[in-house]
C-alpha cells in the first residue's frame, strides 16, 4: 500500500523559523504554499512515470525538486544535534552530501508508482516564530488519506521545507535520536556507513 511507502518517505525535521507575511512572497520568490505545491506536483509527475523511469530515473528527476524545496543543510545539522559542532568542516560537508543523497533516494524509492493519488491543500498558518505550516493531504483511491504538515522557514526570497509530518509521524525526530547515538558510540565513519548502506538498499528495491 502506498501509505507504507509514504511513511518511510517522511525524512525531515523542524525548528527555527524566520519572520515574514504568511500570504506574501518576496519579489521574485514563492510563498510557502507555492513551494509545497510545486514539490507535490513534481512527486505526482514522477509517480506517473515511475515504472518507466526506474529508480535511477526517478532519482534524477527528483534531485533538483528536492534540493530546491528542502533546506537540506539545515536538516543535516538538526538531525545530529549538538554533535554537529564536534565535526570538522570536511565531516560536516560530507554529512550534508550523504544526507541529501539519502533524502532524494528515499523519495525515489518510495514514490515509485501511481494509482490515481492526488495532493489536496487544506490550509496554511504562520507560527509564533514567523515560519509557516502548510497543511494538506494525499488522496489515495480505495484507502485512507494521508495528512501532511509541512513546516517551512524563509531562505532568501523564498521558503524551504525543514520538516514533513505525515499523520503525526516525524521520521526525522527518530533519526535525530538514532544518529546522535551512533555518533557518540561508534563515531562519524560508522554513521556515514549506515546512511550509505540505506541509500544502497533503496537503489536495489
Amino acid at each position: 500500500m502506498i501509505w507504507k511507502n509514504v511513511q518511510l518517505a517522511v525524512v525531515f525535521m523542524f525548528f527555527l523559523f524566520g519572520a515574514v507575511n504568511a500570504f506574501a512572497a518576496d519579489e521574485g520568490g514563492a510563498t510557502a504554499r507555492q513551494v509545497v505545491e510545486r514539490f507535490q506536483a513534481e512527486l505526482i509527475a514522477v509517480m506517473k512515470d515511475g515504472k518507466k523511469l526506474g529508480y535511477a530515473g526517478r532519482y534524477d528527476k527528483l534531485k533538483e525538486p528536492v534540493s530546491n524545496s528542502h533546506e537540506l543543510t539545515k536538516i543535516a545539522r538538526i538531525v545530529v544535534g549538538k554533535e554537529w559542532e564536534k565535526l570538522s568542516e570536511e565531516q560536516q560537508q560530507k554529512l550534508v552530501d550523504v544526507f541529501s543523497e539519502l533524502s532524494i533516494a528515499s523519495y525515489a524509492h518510495n514514490f515509485k508508482d501511481y494509482s490515481g493519488e492526488s495532493f489536496i491543500f487544506d490550509s496554511e498558518e504562520e507560527t509564533t516564530r514567523g515560519g509557516f505550516v502548510v497543511h494538506s493531504h494525499l488522496v489515495i483511491p480505495d484507502d485512507k488519506p494521508v495528512k501532511f504538515d509541512y513546516m517551512l522557514k524563509e531562505k532568501g526570497n523564498s521558503w524551504r521545507i525543514i520538516n514533513i509530518i505525515a499523520n503525526g509521524v516525524s521520521d526525522l525526530a527518530l533519526k535525530r535520536s538514532e544518529y546522535t547515538t551512533i555518533l557518540q558510540r561508534e563515531g562519524f565513519d560508522a554513521l556515514i556507513s549506515k546512511i550509505s548502506e540505506k541509500i544502497n538498499n533503496y537503489s536495489k528495491q
